[in-house]
């Protein structure tokens, strides 16, 4: 079927572009918005016999609008490529093109390939695109009136912010997310390997629909720290912290009181089942305090011996942005 494309008004001009080879680059040098730009990929895909020897294969031109990229998952969906492709040789791509990748097009080509044409391409008038020759481009290229339809129009780019959302309700945002846990439909599969049946109400047997979840442990810790973190370190939620609670005596190895304080308070909070930690390595505050914020536990008691002469240690939480001076003090 025959498409209505968009009317030309401007002319096919071979423009020179010397060392501009991405469309950026050729945007900037013509002074023209990169939407107006194309974008060429070339893919081949190989048919084989048993042996796994290639007995034909077809290269593909794939057109994308040059501030667009590539989507190879709905690329694998278009039919011809659902079987598997791979990007194209150089050699393949100097046969079909008789140019190097940078200045690849629709005009001009040495042989005939398979051109499909993301539909926003398919949108485009007096667009820009490889001329096929290096160091140019044509200007002003029309389907129709300069070069043929493409054999196929699909959807084969990645979206972008302020594409329309799929239910026409508004715009899209693209927002960074991680995958935690999973459903599988598995339908039949292996219930029909394993004969796994039940009878439905007319008393006949029907193969058991099956499906599948699970959760990634290791996902979780991942999901947890890109949700919870600042400019010093991790902040674990306490559900999962490696501990609860951590202790940084001063001068543990040099004062017997710290070290009598901290091992008792240890021992209690242990006994009471609390998760926690003693730093007792007997380095210096300020690097105790920076390793503790990286690995991010909740909850930091600080015993030294200028508090204990007040009967105090100081707390602070994970979370607090706090000067040390402004560290909250409780009673020893």
């Amino acid at each position: 079927m025959k498409r209505n494309w968009p009317a030309p008004s401007a002319a096919l001009v071979k423009t020179p572009t010397p060392g501009k080879a991405t469309c950026e680059d050729v945007a900037e040098l013509l002074g023209v918005p990169l939407q107006r730009t194309v974008k060429s990929l070339v893919l081949a895909t190989d048919e084989t016999n048993a042996a796994g020897d290639v007995l034909k294969t077809t290269v593909w031109l794939l057109l994308v609008r040059g501030d667009h990229s590539l989507n190879e998952v709905k690329a694998s969906k278009v039919e011809g490529l659902s079987k598997g492709f791979r990007f194209a040789t150089g050699a393949e791509i100097d046969a079909h093109f008789g140019c190097k990748p940078g200045y690849l097009g629709l005009i001009g080509m040495k042989q005939a390939v398979k051109v499909i044409a993301d539909r926003t391409v398919a949108q485009m008038s007096d667009f820009i695109c490889g001329a096929n020759d290096a160091d140019f481009h044509y200007t002003g290229v029309n389907w129709g009136r300069d070069v043929p339809e493409p054999d196929l129009v699909a959807d084969i780019r990645n979206v972008v912010v302020g594409d329309p959302s799929p239910d026409g309700k508004g715009v899209l945002a693209i927002q960074r997310g991680i995958e935690v846990g999973h459903v599988f439909l598995l339908g039949s599969y292996y219930s029909e390997k394993m004969n796994a049946t039940y009878l439905d109400e007319n008393g006949k047997p029907q193969l058991m629909q099956m499906g599948c979840y699970g959760i990634g442990v290791t996902r979780i810790l991942g999901a947890a720290i890109e949700q919870n973190f600042d400019e010093r370190g991790i902040v674990w939620p306490a559900a999962i912290a490696p501990f609860t609670v951590v202790i940084c005596p001063i001068g543990y190895e040099r004062s017997a009181d710290v070290r009598a304080a901290a091992d008792r308070l240890h021992d209690e909070l242990l006994a009471t089942g609390v998760d926690v930690m003693l730093d007792d390595r007997g380095e210096r505050p300020g690097a105790m305090f920076a390793d503790w914020e990286l690995i991010g536990v909740p909850h930091r008691v600080v015993i030294s011996d200028r508090g204990l002469k007040d009967g105090k240690v100081e707390y602070q939480g994970r979370k607090i942005h706090v000067r040390t001076d402004d560290v909250a003090h409780s009673p020893a």
